[in-house]
């Protein structure tokens, strides 16, 4: 009876004297973006918490089959291995880094929208930088993944996917795709909007964000895309202020090469690492997918550690589960447990989305295809001085002599161009990037699987296949959005 008369005594207060104050409270309890400091903490939700790795990775050339009963199966693995739609929003799909990316983009566009209203002046100019370089970097990866590749000598009037500027204010806005022409001008106007106002300073752990050198390699990568090389090298060289790539690329021959196996998972995606320019934590399995029936195999092992054009052998690590299941020790599992004493959570890997090896090989391919041979042989010998065991400039330097003897061509262009493909498909094997480079030179894709009667037959993904485009979610539709065709 004394705590129901505290009670009530309690509520009778609340409703006499509190009265006024709560009808002057919002209707709901949103978090009100009032301040800088509230922007920066929004900021860290501006980036897909989504892996486009399982997807991309495996539909590239870097994926086998390796025979029935061999591996774990699931659709998450299977249907992009044979550039089937899947139409599950669980992690790790495409559906699912599409909506990762969209809420990565809201979140950008309420801090862009908290800035604008409060006018907080020089203060934010940092976080305004990073929302627009986020908003860009998330419809980049949208138009890349969902739609057709960006090609300056045609009109890019096929569809694109919805440019979103504005906070979604209704439960379900209409949308327009709009063509891959208008997308990447948006991306330009925000990212060359964004990238001056970065500030590396604003950030705790700067590698979590846009800080200016992951703004740069953002920018480089961009460009590549239009094929606007100078703007390439310009934006590639900012990374390494003085030309210092030999200092920051991944050691894989000095202390990558000391590592034991734990070691090597765990320091690749440290913030740590000088390569490293933005890292994003991922709800996803990628991690532990290690045993799987289609992905990095003993066919693409052995590759990896055959020589290459400078006659000796790459310092690339790998282990095994158990023969042909093959990893290149790059992932370990960051496991969130939902209660302290459960063993159930969620898992999620770490991605270092943006790195100074990508930028670097990058600008070799634009001073390749500005005619610059000299400065992109220069380039490929600062990443082979920390790639091939036991370097020895002399004997090991990659010349135009022993690229057309290894790639069999006297165009000096065309290889190049192969020798940078190669080294990037070798470099970021089990990254997903491979599919990037894919859908830029139009390149066919080739699956050996395995047929019924135990054989092997090919399948082919060619350059002009629809299923080069990920499909999109079916809701979109409840908006005006107009799936790819099939």
């Amino acid at each position: 009876m004394k705590r129901l008369y505290i009670s009530l005594l309690a509520s009778t207060i609340i409703l006499t004297s509190g009265c006024k104050k709560f009808l002057e409270q919002a209707p709901d309890q949103r978090t009100q973006i009032n301040t800088v400091e509230k922007v920066a903490e929004l900021l860290t939700s501006a980036y897909p918490e989504a892996n486009y790795i399982p997807f991309t990775e495996t539909a590239s050339d870097n994926a086998e089959d390796k025979g029935p009963g061999i591996g774990t199966e699931g659709r998450t693995i299977t249907q992009p291995f044979y550039w089937l739609d899947n139409d599950d929003d669980a992690q790790d799909t495409p559906i699912y880094y599409w909506n990762s990316c969209y809420e990565a983009i809201a979140a950008a566009n309420a801090a862009l929208e908290a800035i604008k209203n409060n006018n907080f002046g020089a203060e934010a100019l940092p976080y305004k930088g990073e929302a627009l370089l986020a908003r860009a970097y998330a419809h980049f990866m949208l138009v890349s993944l969902y739609a057709k590749t960006y090609d300056p000598a045609t009109s890019n009037d096929s569809p694109g996917i919805p440019y979103v500027t504005e906070p979604e204010k209704v439960v379900t806005g209409q949308y327009s795709r709009g063509t891959v022409a208008s997308v990447y001008a948006n991306i330009e106007k925000d990212l060359l909007e964004g990238l001056p106002l970065l500030k590396n300073t604003s950030y705790k752990v700067p590698k979590y964000h846009f800080n200016v050198a992951a703004g740069n390699a953002f920018a480089a990568r961009f460009f590549l895309f239009k094929k606007e090389y100078e703007k390439v090298i310009q934006y590639a060289s900012a990374v390494s202020p003085g030309n210092a790539f030999a200092t920051i690329l991944r050691p894989w021959n000095t202390r990558y090469n000391t590592y034991t196996l734990d070691e090597m998972e765990v320091y690749f995606t440290q913030a740590t690492e000088p390569s490293t320019l933005l890292l994003i934590e991922t709800a996803s399995s990628w991690a532990r997918t290690v045993t799987p029936r289609y992905g990095f195999g003993q066919i693409q092992n052995n590759e990896m550690f055959t020589n290459n054009v400078t006659g000796a052998r790459w310092a690339y690590k790998s282990a095994y589960y158990g023969v042909p299941h093959y990893t290149m020790l790059k992932w370990n599992e960051y496991f969130v447990k939902t209660n302290p004493n459960a063993t159930i959570g969620f898992p999620y890997t770490i991605v270092p989305v943006l790195t100074a090896d990508e930028a670097l090989l990058n600008r070799a391919e634009a001073y390749v295809s500005t005619g610059q041979n000299a400065l992109a042989l220069q380039d490929l010998n600062t990443y082979c001085s920390v790639r091939i065991l036991n370097y020895n400039a002399t004997t090991h330097a990659v010349t135009l002599a022993k690229i057309a003897s290894y790639y069999g061509t006297t165009d000096p262009k065309a290889g190049l161009i192969a020798t940078i493909l190669d080294f990037k498909k070798k470099e970021f094997t089990q990254e997903g990037l491979r599919w990037f480079d894919i859908l830029r030179y139009k390149l066919p894709v080739k699956h050996r699987v395995f047929a019924v009667n135990g054989s092997f037959e090919t399948i082919e993904l060619s350059a002009d296949d629809p299923r080069r485009l990920f499909q999109l979610p079916n809701q979109v539709t409840l908006s005006g959005v107009q799936q790819n065709p099939r």
